[in-house]
């Protein structure tokens, strides 16, 4: 995992196919509390996640990933 500052993580995701994925993985994180805004990259599997970490830490945002049948490979 890789903390920019900012309060924006990004982390490499395996598992992502198709633009349902895409969804699937943005809706997951935005029903997190605490995340501001979500980017999701398929053609290289990158997740970019704004969030306040007073509200949401790095892993509840990958238990989330994690728990929608994906994997969080690195930062």
């Amino acid at each position: 995992m890789n903390t920019v500052p900012g309060n924006v993580l990004e982390l490499k995701v395996g598992g992502m196919s198709c633009m349902g994925c895409v969804a699937s993985v943005r809706n997951l994180l935005t029903a997190l509390p605490g995340v501001a805004s979500v980017q999701v990259e398929l053609a290289d599997g990158w997740v970019r996640v704004e969030h306040d970490p007073a509200r949401v830490d790095p892993a509840a945002i990958r238990q989330a990933i994690e728990a929608g049948g994906y994997q969080v490979l690195s930062a």
